[in-house]
């Protein structure tokens, strides 16, 4: 096998979809894996990325870690010259969360000094400036993060969000190369200048070398360390991309692997190795849409739908506990629609609090569990088009579903792509996280993904 650029391990499936829409629109055929994959190795021919989907975002540590760690050898195995790490860009994980253990396990395994913490991505609003994580130019636990039901976020510096997770310091990289952060032994600003008259990430060989030595420096001194370099424009991304891309193991969220892409595939064509499959990305047939997130974004996405007439049917959580609201029921309602119907759990803060009295995995596990039961009624009712908002309502979807793997077409939004599956190729996936998409999300999804004579939708 000669192998390929790009292995991703990602700790959810829209974040994973998510990071494949930006590397296919970097230039990088890619294919998609939902679990380290048992079989399927020829799956991978052609790809020049891989990512692997996981659902690892708010498991306990060590199961995180191992999952993780398994998915990471079996892309080293596959052939991956380059590993990623990715997670969201609003980083969704709490002082028990998952992103410091297993990026501090690969370091570990692989021998690595130090990585990158890189979950900018500026297209849809979400920037890093002196360490701090901002949103549409909020501070990230000013926004509507500080209210996500499985992981609010507290702060908006990544150091402080890494403190309770990794075992390693983090430093902050400027725009113009300057590392600063660090207080025992080294000094906390002006750790690296630039050298004649240079600026950063875009300077010449000889200053980027000096960042990555300095870097190396800091880190032999802690055993590891982490650094997060000022990502506020797509042009710091690829200048990040260009200084850091030779290492071997980098973290953050869709806009770095984009960027990566971008250097990786301007690489490839140079020399002459480049090729790209053509994507078809429309099907006949009928569509359901599924929507599980609470955040703003989708909530919105559901009134603008449903104020075209559309039918929708709410899920309840303590009807769905109580055994009242069923897949059947729900079937029932939906199955002779002349639309494409929109199921919908997504409700405001206070209603969230409110059905979680009942037990917040209970809940959770009831709607998730209903969703899977109805992408698999439609499927197996000739349905060819799933489309479905929040990350976890699409792990459910997708393990429900059981696809061993996916080719990445064009995205209705930034971050959200059509999928189709390796072994159903007549099916077409649409799964996006909580806050993208424009408003008129589920009107885009449906008309991308049609083709042929259609049903509903």
């Amino acid at each position: 096998m000669s192998g390929f650029e790009l292995g991703v391990v990602a700790d959810d499936f829209t974040g994973a979809s998510d990071a494949a829409s930006f590397m296919v629109q970097g230039g990088l055929d890619t294919v998609l894996f939902s679990g380290v994959p048992e079989s399927g190795w020829e799956n991978i021919h052609g790809a020049r990325a891989v990512v692997i989907a996981l659902k690892t975002r708010t498991v306990e540590r060590e199961r995180a870690v191992e999952e993780s760690m398994e998915a990471f050898r079996w892309l080293r195995k596959a052939g991956a010259r380059h590993l990623y790490f990715k997670y969201c860009s609003t980083f969704d994980s709490t002082p028990e969360g998952n992103i410091g253990p297993v990026a501090d396990a690969v370091m570990e395994e692989l021998g690595i000094p130090y990585t990158l913490l890189c979950p900018s991505l500026p297209v849809n609003g979400r920037t890093v400036r002196d360490g701090a994580l901002y949103v549409n130019g909020l501070p990230l636990h000013e926004s509507h993060m500080r209210n996500h039901p499985l992981t609010p976020m507290w702060d908006c510096r990544i150091n402080e969000l890494m403190r309770g997770q990794s075992r390693y310091p983090c430093v902050t990289v400027d725009g113009n190369g300057r590392i600063t952060g660090l207080t025992s032994g080294v000094p906390e600003t002006n750790a690296l200048c630039p050298a004649g008259g240079e600026t950063g990430m875009d300077a010449g060989p000889g200053a980027i070398a000096g960042i990555n030595a300095k870097l190396e420096e800091l880190a032999a001194r802690r055993g590891h360390l982490y650094a997060v370099p000022d990502y506020e424009t797509d042009g710091q991304g690829q200048g990040i991309a260009r200084a850091f891309g030779h290492l071997p193991f980098l973290t953050g969220g869709s806009g770095l692997a984009g960027a990566l892409s971008l250097v990786f595939a301007d690489r490839e064509e140079k020399t002459g190795k480049s090729t790209r499959e053509s994507r078809r990305d429309g099907t006949p047939g009928r569509a359901i849409l599924m929507a599980g997130s609470c955040s703003a974004m989708t909530r919105r996405q559901v009134q603008v739908y449903l104020a075209n007439g559309c039918l929708g049917v709410r899920l309840v959580p303590e009807e769905i506990v109580a055994g009242a609201q069923t897949v059947d029921t729900v079937w029932e309602q939906i199955r002779a629609a002349r639309s494409a119907p929109l199921v919908y759990s997504s409700a405001a803060p206070e209603d969230v609090l409110r059905s979680q009295q009942l037990g917040r995995a209970r809940v959770a596990q009831a709607i998730e569990g209903l969703f899977a039961g109805l992408a698999v009624r439609a499927v197996d009712s000739g349905w060819t088009r799933v489309i479905s908002a929040g990350g976890e309502t699409s792990g459910a979807v997708t393990r429900a579903l059981g696809c061993v793997g996916y080719r990445i077409g064009e995205s209705v939004a930034p971050g959200v792509p059509v999928m189709t599956p390796l072994d159903r190729p007549e099916l077409r996936l649409i799964l996006k996280s909580g806050n993208f998409g424009a408003e008129d999300f589920f009107e885009r999804a449906l008309r991308l993904t049609e083709g042929g004579e259609r049903d509903n939708g």
